[in-house]
């Protein structure tokens, strides 16, 4: 088969079409759904279920008291980023009872987003390490809510106790620009070979 503008008689190779994984990973309620709805291009796929009794002293609310439903098993989000290269994101459930979908979610990912919440930093602690010990790219991506005091980023890397040069950025997880912003820095990170 040719291809228009290829010399006669040479058979052009159609470039190969590309999905790169990434994972949305984090606490609960740290704005994970939002941020994969933000930027899909396609109506994102949400498994997201109202918060029930049988959570309570299992599931720790605390400074999310007003969150009333949860990802109970992941959110899916598309972008293309040009014609046959797409990036596939998928959100993690933040509760520890469902974490063991992750290692299943991880497979085959180009890296993740870790979300933060600096009113609760802890709640990333889970999600770093997994990563870190698993060799996979990622991000520390500040979600600066309203009201949230805003820290540099020195002080978010010491307080999360990162050694390697994983870069955090400061977002706002319900503008596209800003979504993006933090997409562009792990594919540029994930590509360069620096965390390895």
């Amino acid at each position: 088969m040719e291809f228009a503008g290829s010399e006669p008689g040479v058979r052009a190779v159609a470039p190969l079409a590309t999905a790169l994984k990434i994972l949305v990973a984090g606490g609960f309620g740290v704005g994970k759904t939002t941020m994969v709805g933000t930027i899909s291009e396609i109506r994102p796929l949400h498994t997201e279920e109202l918060l029930s009794d049988r959570g309570i002293g299992i599931d720790d609310t605390a400074g999310v008291e007003a969150k009333i439903t949860t990802t109970v098993a992941l959110d899916f989000g598309r972008i293309t980023i040009r014609d046959g290269l797409w990036l596939y994101l998928f959100g993690t459930p933040g509760q520890d009872r469902f974490w063991f979908m992750w290692d299943e979610l991880a497979l085959g990912a180009l890296g993740a987003v870790v979300l933060a919440d600096t009113r609760r930093l802890q709640d990333s602690f889970p999600a770093v390490d997994y990563f870190e010990q698993r060799g996979l790219p990622f991000v520390v991506a500040v979600n600066c809510f309203d009201g949230a005091r805003r820290h540099d980023p020195t002080k978010v890397r010491r307080a999360l106790g990162l050694t390697g040069s994983a870069p955090i950025v400061l977002c706002d997880v319900r503008e596209r620009d800003s979504v993006k912003e933090v997409l562009t820095t792990l594919v540029t990170y994930a590509i360069s070979g620096e965390f390895s």
